[in-house]
């Protein structure tokens, strides 16, 4: 796995690196959630990983582990698409669901799609070095919110 990662890394360096002028304003509004968090509980630990935004997009990535065992993992296309923020989240290989933005501001942002089984809404809100995020909607007829709080951790922490 590391040799993958040497080699992308070595990829990714040739590339010309883009300036911030040349980065979407609104998307660099986001940039605070670039970065590396995880939330550990007992056996259960779920990291969170956000690429820096470069070419209109933020790219995410999480995995849910249980002891050794992955339980869950998604990736998330993160846009700005006609003055709004897109969250394209493919959750353990699903097909994309995306959710709007409904509220931005400094620190935090909210997504919505009314139409999705569940969750309804996602949401993020940096704090320091924490990172609170949730997701939150109606389930079986039954008012649903799911917490969690990362810390930020170093990309390479074992």
């Amino acid at each position: 796995m590391r040799i993958g990662t040497i080699v992308l890394g070595s990829a990714l360096a040739a590339l010309p690196a883009l300036t911030r002028a040349e980065e979407p304003a609104e998307l660099a509004s986001l940039a605070w959630l670039q970065g590396c968090w995880m939330q550990q509980a007992a056996e259960r630990v779920v990291e969170e990983q956000w690429m820096a935004p470069r070419a209109g997009t933020m790219l995410g990535m999480s995995r849910t582990v249980r002891g050794d065992r992955l339980v869950a993992h998604e990736s998330v296309l993160l846009r700005e698409r006609g003055g709004r923020f897109e969250y394209a989240v493919s959750p353990s290989g699903q097909a994309p669901t995306v959710f709007t933005s409904i509220s931005v501001g400094a620190n935090r942002v909210v997504f919505e799609n009314p139409t999705h089984d569940f969750p309804q809404r996602v949401a993020y809100v940096r704090d320091g070095s924490e990172l609170r995020a949730w997701i939150e909607g109606v389930l079986n007829g039954q008012p649903r919110r799911v917490d969690y709080r990362y810390q930020r951790v170093g990309c390479n922490a074992d």
